[in-house]
Parts: structure tokens; sequence; C-alpha cells
């Protein structure tokens, strides 16, 4: 860092990540990740850096991410609930790569990416 501009610009990053981490509100898409110690195993931190830049970088204000713990299905790490109009829909084996593709498809269009859907493990 070498000048208050980018601490300012840091600091203004941080913010929106943690803006999007606030509780929910009628309306609201709520994400939550898993990270528990076998989701971090898994790589979820990276999974829930991925959906917290794609969320700002897109400019979705009804978004809000959180964290949760083991849920019991380990072996499906990373895994993420999102949660639309009270309807629960589970990713499981996620990378951030695919977060970009269901923010995308299913937070902005609405559509729900099966092929990544709880039930279509292979």
């Amino acid at each position: 860092m070498k000048s208050l501009a980018e601490l300012t610009a840091i600091r203004n990053k941080m913010k929106a990540q943690i803006d999007n981490r606030e509780v929910e509100k009628d309306g609201d898409i709520l994400i939550k990740v898993g990270m528990a110690t076998c989701g971090i195993a898994a790589g979820a931190r990276p999974v829930m850096t991925a959906f917290l830049e794609e969320v700002s970088k897109r400019g979705l204000k009804n978004v809000k991410i959180t964290q949760t713990g083991c849920v019991g299905m380990c072996r499906l790490e990373p895994m993420v609930d999102i949660f639309v109009k009270g309807e629960k829909v589970t990713y499981i084996k996620l990378t951030p790569d695919k977060v970009v593709k269901i923010v995308a498809d299913h937070l902005v269009n609405g559509n729900i990416c099966t092929e990544y859907l709880i039930g279509k493990e292979n």
C-alpha cells in the first residue's frame, strides 16, 4: 500500500463484502456456504470468496451471503444452500468456476444449474 487512495479502495471493497453478509430481509436471496472444517478442507473458502466477488461485481444488492456449519454430508463439500422466495436449492462439490455460472444462471436469470444439484453427484 503506497497511498491513501489504495487504502480507501481496499476499505471500500471489504465494506461491500461485509454488506453482502448482513441479515436476510424479505425479498433477499440468501446464500449459505458450508464452512465447517470438512467444507474448508474441500475448498469452501475460495467458493465463498467467489460468491462475494461475483455478487459484488454484478451489483446484486438483494443477495446476502453467510456461512453455516456442517450438514453431515462431508463427501459432497463444498456445499451451498441458496434460498430464493423460501425455496431452497442445494449445490454440491462447488468450485469458484461453478460459482460464476450459478450466479449468472440462477441468481440473475432464475435458472437452476441442475448439473450441480444434490442428487446429481457422480
